[in-house]
């Protein structure tokens, strides 16, 4: 299985950000503002949802939802899909033996440029420290990536030790499973919308995550919100 995810549509949103990444400093925090000239993106779901992506988020420090989750390991961490990597920080500060991966070679770069490991790597592709994982992280909609979360928990599973946890954000109650596919939309004011190549994608509800949870053979040991972010933690039986 593999994730399928879009270099060209994942890679324009997480790297191609012009003037911005030279306002940068040494652990790519940014310093100054985005330009207002930079688009924004979209993920359109095939169904008609529209979310707009949070791209200056993703590039900036660790916001606190994201600083709760680094607070919650307590032993080596995987960041999956890490993006830019403002998680995989977050958790280096802390003392912690983490690792980014990301199938973009521009998350990749950006992470690295933070100070920290990432590798470039498909999920399902081997990794290193299999089993031996403390912790696993699918945040920012990553329990999306592939289209399949059963077969995405089971993966992530196999990567943490016994008595180790997964933690994925999810989205809010009410919303159910949701298996389809996604595309990134790409525009600025007055310009025409630049739509990239269709991927397979999913969403999960906080009251879908349980029977989805128990189909990979995990079960979800604790839920929490964060602001208005919802999170699930997930454990082996």
């Amino acid at each position: 299985m593999t994730s399928t995810i879009s270099l060209d549509g994942f890679d324009v949103v997480l790297g191609r950000l012009g003037r911005w990444a030279a306002d940068q400093d040494g652990c790519a925090t940014p310093v100054a503002p985005m330009p207002p000239a930079q688009p924004d993106h979209w993920l359109v779901h095939t169904d008609g949802r529209r979310d707009l992506l949070p791209v200056r988020r993703w590039h900036g420090p660790p916001e606190p939802a994201i600083e709760s989750i680094a607070a919650r390991c307590t032993g080596p961490t995987i960041d999956l899909g890490c993006g830019p990597g403002r998680l995989t920080r977050a958790l280096a500060q802390r003392g912690l033996v983490a690792l980014g991966v990301d199938i973009s070679a521009e998350a990749v770069r950006l992470t690295q440029g933070r100070g920290v490991v990432a590798l470039r790597r498909d999920i399902f592709e081997p990794l290193p420290g299999e089993g031996r994982w403390a912790h696993a992280l699918l945040i920012d909609g990553n329990i999306g990536i592939g289209g399949d979360p059963v077969g995405l928990l089971r993966r992530c599973g196999a990567l943490i030790a016994a008595d180790g946890t997964l933690v994925v954000e999810v989205e809010p109650p009410g919303t159910g499973l949701w298996r389809g596919q996604a595309y990134v939309l790409s525009g600025s004011s007055g310009e025409p919308e630049v739509r990239g190549p269709a991927f397979r994608w999913a969403r999960v509800g906080t009251d879908a995550v349980a029977p989805t949870a128990a189909a990979a053979g995990l079960r979800v040991a604790d839920r929490f919100r964060l602001g208005p972010r919802w999170f699930a933690e997930l454990a082996h039986p």
